[in-house]
């Protein structure tokens, strides 16, 4: 897998050991849990992510 650059909402602890992280990877979004980075990560379309972002 290419080298992706993750980030987190500017609303994270500080520590930034407690939060969802999320990439963009072409059409893909990555999202993995910040405590757990080599943990297996969940994939979705960007159609998906921008549809359940709306819903916050």
């Amino acid at each position: 897998m290419p080298e992706v650059k993750w980030t987190k909402s500017s609303y994270s602890e500080a520590s930034g050991n407690n939060c969802v992280e999320i990439a963009e990877l072409g059409p893909t979004i990555l999202i993995r849990d910040s405590k757990h980075p080599h943990h297996p990560r969940t994939t979705v379309s960007r159609t998906t992510w921008t549809a359940f972002t709306r819903t916050l």
